[in-house]
């Protein structure tokens, strides 16, 4: 009986052994390295931000917790929701509109001069600001004829689906046409990639690739990857779904440039890729592309452009006269292992049509899913998408080939032109109120104002028809994102701005609508929490 309780002591002895061993292993690998590489990469300081934006979000959500609070917000939340709803799903139509109020499906099939009354009325709700020319970026508009083409081209494919290449084969000729065009614009003849639904899915498709790839060559199980905070909200939503840790590094203040040193010091052994925009969406400012890339080749680690809006406007700038303006983006710089291009932005292809691109076929494998021993069968998909419209990438195929380079280099030089004048009326009429935000080189300008409220600004702006990109962060700002269309009305953006410019100043305090109810909110310690709800309940109304 002594032996063996002397045995069982020996046992727990090692066991507890085992055991502190095991917890100061995990404080070891996954608390203190963890946080070295953490406050490595976010630097003393923004460390100590997010702890305090921590802090403070707990004590909001605890406020806005109590009853008094939570009715009070109930309440106010309400009012918004019904201003949201009566915008986006009126109760009344306008003078002349009659539609059809449809939640089940009609007992018997409604003919074609029903459908046509219907689609005449509901093509009434649009805004006219769009083909006036006075929206940014949104709708990049080829002109009626354009769009006649598309219309014919997805006419004739309207059934096809790539799913099924060898029942459509003409659908996979273009498909592959369309990315090797892509491919060949970027200069990667020899690299490879898929078309996607859009910005977004080429952006997660190109993060799921990395995180693959650096599980399958690097055994990496924790994957990490740095961007810089002007990146597209897209790499946060993959970071989300992938599981991917996510180091946001500001930009330079001056410039909005990637921070090229501070993205290097925060590499460690889990990152997969680092990410450039060519140019960024806040404020069109380029990243310095050859720069990530050098200290992404040193790190054997991916560096994804992120080119979605620059598309069809930055190869061609150098054809159409801006080429000193801005440095190598694509495949010709060693490192740049992926790059997106949205077709449906300045190709003017039909919307749903993007391009995800790669330095080799081997790496877009790890996009790839197959299953192999499915009970339907093998079943294997290049993108997210299982089935895809075949009647997009005809639309597609059909408007490269219709435009062409020459095509291109016109709109380019188009849009550009109007970007600068832009620019130049900024820095000269509205030097006293208002300053651009970084250095624009291509088709996006942003502004703000340490003079006025620039919401105020922007929903003065929207009394006038115009749509004005609302940017958000802590000093806030506006952005015109220019298209064809808005390029032709440059002269009477800035005169309306002028006007707008001069209300503002003379009633300050009468500042309201839409911009400045959210906008202004959303600088606020609650404004993180409130506004969440708010765009829940503006995705809620979609489906009403």
């Amino acid at each position: 009986m002594a032996k063996l309780e002397a045995r069982t002591e020996q046992y727990t002895r090692r066991f507890n052994t085992f055991a502190r061993i095991a917890v100061i292993y995990w404080l070891l690998r996954y608390v203190l390295l963890d946080g070295f590489r953490h406050v490595k990469a976010r630097g003393v300081v923004g460390s100590a931000n997010e702890i305090k934006d921590t802090i403070q979000g707990f004590i909001v959500r605890l406020m806005l917790s109590l009853p008094s609070s939570k009715a009070k917000l109930q309440l106010e939340l309400g009012k918004a929701q019904t201003e949201i709803r009566e915008k986006l799903a009126p109760s009344k139509y306008p003078d002349g509109v009659t539609l059809t109020t449809v939640r089940k499906l009609p007992e018997q099939g409604r003919d074609k001069d029903w459908l046509e009354g219907e689609w005449s009325n509901l093509k009434k709700l649009e805004r006219g600001d769009v083909d006036a020319g006075r929206v940014s970026g949104a709708v990049y508009h080829g002109g009626e004829e354009l769009n006649q083409v598309i219309n014919e081209a997805m006419a004739k494919f309207v059934v096809s689906n790539p799913l099924h290449p060898d029942v459509f084969p003409g659908v996979r000729k273009m498909e592959s046409e369309v990315v090797s065009m892509v491919l060949n614009l970027y200069n990667g003849p020899n690299g490879a990639g898929t078309t996607t639904s859009g910005g977004t899915e080429s952006i997660l498709m190109a993060v799921k690739t990395y995180r693959d790839w650096a599980r399958d060559t690097k055994g990496i199980t924790r994957p990490e990857m740095i961007v810089p905070s002007s990146a597209h909200a897209a790499f946060w939503k993959a970071s989300q779904y992938f599981k991917i840790k996510l180091h946001v590094i500001p930009v330079n203040e001056e410039n909005r440039r990637a921070d090229v040193n501070a993205m290097k010091r925060a590499i460690n052994p889990n990152t997969i890729m680092l990410v450039g925009s060519a140019p960024n969406f806040p404020d069109g400012a380029i990243d310095p592309i050859p720069a990530l890339a050098a200290i992404a080749r040193k790190n054997n680690i991916g560096l994804h452009v992120d080119c979605c809006l620059g598309s069809f406007i930055l190869p061609f700038m150098e054809k159409a006269g801006f080429g000193a303006d801005i440095e190598p983006f694509d495949f010709r710089v060693k490192g740049v292992t992926s790059i997106s291009c949205d077709t449906h932005k300045y190709a003017f292809c039909p919307k749903g049509s993007s391009v995800v691109m790669y330095h080799s076929p081997k790496l877009r494998r790890y996009q790839y899913y197959i299953m192999t021993d499915w009970e339907g069968g093998v079943y294997a998909s290049p993108s997210m998408a299982g089935s895809r419209p075949g009647s997009i990438l005809a639309g597609a195929w059909a408007v490269l080939n219709y435009i062409g380079e020459d095509g291109y280099t016109q709109s380019c030089r188009e849009i550009i032109t109007a970007s600068r004048t832009l620019l130049q009326g900024l820095k000269t009429r509205f030097a006293d109120d208002l300053y651009v935000l970084g250095d624009p080189k291509a088709c996006v300008v942003a502004f703000s104002s340490k003079t006025l409220n620039i919401y105020a600004v922007g929903d003065g702006m929207s009394k006038r028809g115009w749509h004005l990109s609302a940017l958000g962060g802590k000093k806030g700002g506006l952005h015109m994102a220019f298209t064809r269309l808005s390029a032709k009305r440059v002269d009477k953006l800035l005169d309306d701005l002028s006007e707008v410019i001069e209300e503002v100043k003379a009633k300050p305090s009468d500042q309201k609508g839409d911009l400045v109810a959210l906008y202004g909110l959303g600088q606020t310690s609650v404004g993180p929490h409130v506004v969440g709800k708010l765009a829940e309940t503006f995705m809620d109304t979609l489906y009403e």
